[in-house]
């Protein structure tokens, strides 16, 4: 499995979205962002990790990526 790394992501219109995380998850998202401050020297929030996290979760899914493709092949076929 590849290394996973915070890249940008295109400006887009964001969608607010609220949701709970468990206490462990949460210190380790705190963690990671007061890791990435030290390598950068910017502060980073940690709540603004969220979305290329899951962006970059998406994006290295194989099983994802397979369906999305099984899905786009079935959109282009119909019309």
């Amino acid at each position: 499995m590849a290394k996973l790394k915070i890249t940008a992501l295109p400006d887009d219109k964001p969608v607010k979205v609220t949701a709970e995380l468990p206490a462990s998850v949460h210190r380790d998202l705190v963690a990671y962002a007061d890791a990435l401050a030290r390598d950068t020297g910017h502060p980073a929030d940690p709540t603004r990790l969220i979305a290329p996290m899951l962006a970059r979760f998406m994006a290295t899914d194989r099983g994802f990526a397979k369906l999305r493709r099984l899905a786009q092949s079935r959109d282009v076929g119909v019309g």
